[in-house]
């Protein structure tokens, strides 16, 4: 029955494409997750009143994140060519795909955790600091793990924007499931293929929201 439904798909190259997105997402999630957790720390610090008060980079840094998240991912692909060329040697593939998904997720990711570090209890800071705790130990040991809840459900809804980025990126030669739908599907006037394609993306998104979602519940004491 199923081969009635989809006549047109490979499905030796439709789980291809399904690992090649999952490749890309999860490698564009982990360093989004430590860029993007730095940045907002900065963000966050940096500000006024905060432990390490600076309104020069606090702008700085804004400026860059600002930047970043105001460039459509298409445009920021297309921008970042000579840049993924350099570092990586090529254009096409997976693995070509990575700066651009980093540099456009980053950003998005880095005010989402800003919001979730101001949601730590001041009142908790304030008896940290009283009691002597280092800089550093109230970063790692009071912030991080308070906001924990907030930045896992932050870097769930980016890393399903990623998915969504790794299909527009398959379009300009990223492989994946957007590149399997586009040529295989689309060019090919192949409708069965783009719909096999999209289910597949659908349960790629499912299962990672359902994953976070779940970590979510376990690290939120309240």
């Amino acid at each position: 029955m199923i081969e009635q439904m989809f006549p047109n798909v490979n499905w030796d190259r439709l789980w291809d494409a399904t690992m090649e997105t999952i490749y890309m997402s999860a490698v564009s999630v982990f360093f989004t997750f430590i860029i993007g957790v730095a940045l907002g720390l900065v963000l966050f610090l940096t500000a006024k009143n905060n432990l390490w008060e600076n309104k020069p980079v606090n702008v700085v840094t804004a400026g860059f994140v600002n930047l970043f998240r105001s460039i459509p991912f298409i445009i920021l692909l297309v921008l970042l060519i000579p840049f993924t060329t350099a570092l990586i040697g090529t254009m096409l593939g997976p693995s070509a795909a990575l700066p651009a998904l980093i540099f456009g997720a980053a950003p998005f990711y880095a005010r989402m955790v800003e919001i979730g570090l101001r949601e730590v209890d001041k009142g908790v800071i304030e008896a940290s600091r009283s009691m002597g705790a280092t800089h550093s130990q109230i970063i790692f040991k009071v912030l991080l793990p308070e906001s924990m809840p907030a930045l896992i459900s932050g870097i769930t809804v980016t890393a399903i924007a990623l998915i969504s980025y790794t299909a527009m990126a398959g379009v300009i030669g990223a492989g994946g499931l957007g590149d399997f739908a586009y040529r295989e599907g689309f060019q090919r006037y192949n409708d069965d293929v783009t719909l096999a394609a999209t289910i597949a993306i659908l349960i790629v998104v499912f299962i990672v929201q359902i994953v976070g979602d779940q970590l979510t519940r376990v690290l939120d004491k309240r």
